[in-house]
């Protein structure tokens, strides 16, 4: 295990994150509400340790597969400690396990809070709170790769580790021009998004604030009714369209870029993002037309919006979906387990690997019909490796056993059975709002210290599938030699 080669990472990582922490910096300098210190006294404290990290050099730079795993993993965990610090420091949450929530939960945006009042707190530090989302979405070891040399030819490890999805890859053959591509497409459409709820009323700090939730796909808000506090369709319908639109894979924007707007619409898993998409808003809308007391618009705004926020694991609200009718509420529990699609900043399964699992099914119910038929399954019309539909299942099942012993720890606060699964699949999908206490109106605050670490560690091993979590509990991770 190459140690040095990992540690001058982290001091990598820590040095770009106490730069990103010049921005809400300034922003509470602008706004002069007394937070500026707080992130003031985080970055003097991360300027000693990024540069002493960054100075340990190692004889061999690359990164192989145990090395990046290794690495993201660590990283998450690292600039969750640091990006908590400035709440500490400012007074928002004096809690160290409560503001490591919170950051958690920004980071991996998953729109998870503990804070029962948002409004009261000072701008700068709601700034922070949704710019982890932005920061976080596109992946943090990312956007470092975009601006730092790479390390060997072998830095598309840390590209797998952080991706979300079966196959990552790279769009061109240098990572790092792969990673600035990426990040381009991400800022551009959050400028534009901007701009919209700008011009749908909201003021400039609103508009930026829930951009960077929508973007990120994480959904903190700095009103305490999300965006129902706004109560205006525009707004609404602006964000649904742009949750939606982030939960599209990068890669097909690219393609679009490049002219290839075929390979968009002909892709297989976009089709049924879609297709569950709009099933889900049509189900919910007319099982939500007598709860609306018969308002057909009111219930095709509310279903879309929610709709188009737990697919995406975004996590706004503008309805208490926890009044709703049983189909509604089972509908968007499905939605939280698909998620949306890979390469998109949204968390879950992924559609993809449900494409790949039903048709993987399809495929054993064949040969157990035509036993000499030789069939393969396809994904957009390319076969999927064996490898990888093991890695699809593998990684379902390890999904499913973690969430099944977190429940089992989160169950010893004894709260209602709803309540304690639906917090667990909440924080490891990355969505949010669950139901009952941690609803779109209820938060996270009455769990215990224990399950808010267990529920953190969902939030991160949710972020990065899994692996770069579970590598971490690994005894012959830590061994100097293979």
């Amino acid at each position: 295990m190459n140690f040095p080669v990992i540690l001058n990472i982290l001091g990598h990582v820590i040095k770009y994150e106490l730069l990103l922490l010049l921005i809400p910096y300034f922003v509470a300098i602008y706004y002069g509400q007394g937070d500026a210190s707080a992130f003031l006294y985080t970055i003097l404290l991360m300027i000693p340790i990024s540069l002493i990290l960054t100075k340990i050099k190692s004889k061999r730079k690359e990164i192989y597969a145990k090395e990046g795993f290794l690495t993201v993993g660590l990283a998450w965990i690292v600039i969750s400690i640091f990006g908590a610090l400035p709440f500490i420091f400012s007074g928002a949450i004096p809690s160290f396990i409560d503001a490591f929530f919170e950051t958690a939960s920004g980071f991996t945006t998953t729109g998870a809070s503990i804070l029962t009042e948002i409004q009261s707190l000072p701008k700068g530090i709601l700034f922070w709170r949704s710019f982890t989302h932005w920061v976080g979405g596109m992946g943090f070891l990312i956007f470092i790769l975009a601006l730092m040399p790479s390390f060997g030819g072998n830095t598309i490890h840390l590209l797998k580790a952080e991706s979300p999805g079966p196959t990552p890859g790279k769009i061109v053959p240098k990572i790092n021009q792969t990673a600035k591509i990426l990040y381009a497409i991400y800022f551009v459409l959050t400028l534009i998004e901007t701009g919209f709820l700008k011009i749908a009323g909201m003021s400039w700090y609103d508009s930026i604030i829930h951009a960077l939730g929508t973007a990120g796909t994480g959904g903190f808000s700095n009103m305490n009714a999300s965006v129902a506090a706004f109560n205006n369709p525009a707004v609404e319908w602006i964000i649904t369209v742009f949750m939606l639109l982030f939960g599209v894979n990068f890669v097909l924007y690219f393609q679009i870029i490049r002219g290839n707007i075929k390979s968009f619409f002909k892709s297989e898993e976009l089709k049924w993002y879609i297709i569950a998409v709009m099933a889900s808003i049509a189900i919910i809308t007319v099982n939500i037309i007598p709860f609306n007391t018969g308002d057909v618009v009111k219930s095709i705004r509310d279903s879309s919006f929610q709709v188009a926020s737990i697919v995406t694991t975004t996590g706004y609200a503008t309805a208490d979906f926890n009044l709703w009718p049983t189909l509604s509420k089972m509908i968007l529990v499905m939605l939280m387990f698909m998620g949306a699609m890979a390469g998109s900043t949204g968390g879950g399964i992924k559609t993809v690997r449900i494409v790949i699992v039903f048709k993987a099914i399809r495929r054993e119910i064949d040969k157990i019909l035509h036993p000499r038929r030789v069939k393969s399954v396809k994904i957009d019309g390319n076969v999927v490796e064996e490898e990888t539909i093991s890695g699809v299942f593998l990684f379902i099942f390890a999904y499913i056993i973690i969430a099944l012993i977190a429940i089992f720890i989160v169950s010893f606060d004894n709260f209602d059975v709803t309540t304690t699964v639906t917090s667990v699949i909440a924080t490891l999908s990355n969505i949010g709002p669950g139901l009952e206490m941690v609803g779109p109106t209820g938060n996270f605050a009455a769990f215990s210290g224990l399950s808010k670490i267990v529920l953190s560690f969902c939030m991160l091993a949710g972020r990065l599938e899994i692996y770069p979590m579970l590598i971490l509990f690994s005894p012959s991770l830590w061994k100097k030699k293979y």
